[in-house]
């Protein structure tokens, strides 16, 4: 990327609202090694909106509890300060996309294959063996992966007309096209946001990286999150007008153990997960 399409895309992501100030706070917290998770829960409280999401999602299917939990309190018990931080992560990201991306994108389509992308993730997170509160990362990674789609539809929606026109056409790639179109990738633009938007490096590495899989490095949550994108291309959950499906490099098909069509088999309760997780786009766009 050059300088000058650099200079263009930060300027396009500076457009892109801000997270709520209570993420804002969450996030800062995460980063101070002597932050407590009450010190996390008396952000939230602060938010009543944001409070009842979260106690809304902690109830919903998506985490199947057997009784229902009624304070944020005994929520951040349950979840734990990773995940419970992910999970507002989730909410703040779904609610920060300006209504009127859905004049230029199907946001429909867009949420349903990014939330494949983060159920998907997230059990192959699992199959790793990860921990539960590791796995929210797996799948917030998931989850946001996508959007310097949103950024491009936003900001540059011309040239990116032009970059899903050229996708459709068979044999090519969406990242491909965007970099001959627009001199920098979906990949990149969401690496930038995610700086904007204060998210942990891990996280802003993997969106950054996630088209980027055999050009150095090897990462779990960055294997896991290539893995489950081809993955919901393959059965089609949503658009993510990117057609090709690419084949697992040797290294993640060797740390997953199972080749694409392996995996699929292997997750037969996928499409009823990827539905539980509507609730993330339901409840975080709810204003």
């Amino acid at each position: 990327m050059n300088n000058d399409v650099r200079q263009t895309l930060r300027e396009a992501v500076k457009r892109m609202p801000a997270f709520p100030q209570s993420m804002q706070h969450i996030l800062e917290l995460s980063g101070d090694i002597n932050c407590s998770q009450k010190d996390q829960v008396e952000v939230i409280k602060k938010d009543p909106v944001f409070t009842l999401k979260i106690l809304r999602l902690v109830n919903s299917p998506y985490f199947g509890l057997s009784r229902e939990i009624t304070s944020i309190n005994h929520a951040s018990v349950y979840l734990g300060q990773n995940t419970l931080k992910n999970v507002a992560l989730g909410l703040a990201a779904v609610d920060a996309i300006p209504r009127s991306a859905a004049d230029k994108l199907d946001m429909g389509a867009f949420w349903l294959h990014s939330l494949a992308v983060a159920t998907c993730a997230a059990m192959l997170g699992r199959k790793l063996g990860v921990s539960r509160d590791e796995v929210s990362t797996f799948f917030a990674v998931g989850l946001l992966h996508d959007l310097g789609k949103v950024v491009f539809a936003l900001y540059m929606p011309e040239q990116y007309e032009s970059v899903i026109r050229a996708a459709a056409e068979p044999g090519n790639i969406l990242h491909e096209c965007e970099r001959e179109i627009l001199g920098a990738t979906h990949a990149e633009a969401g690496g930038l946001l995610a700086e904007k938007w204060n998210l942990p490096e891990e996280m802003r590495d993997t969106i950054a990286a996630h088209h980027s899989i055999g050009e150095g490095g090897s990462f779990m949550l960055t294997d896991c999150l290539f893995a489950a994108n081809q993955i919901s291309k393959s059965l089609s959950f949503g658009s993510a007008w990117d057609f090709h499906v690419e084949p697992l490099p040797s290294g993640v098909q060797n740390r997953l153990g199972m080749t694409i069509s392996e995996l699929i088999k292997d997750m037969p309760t996928l499409g009823k997960e990827v539905e539980n997780a509507r609730i993330f786009v339901r409840l975080g766009e709810f204003r």
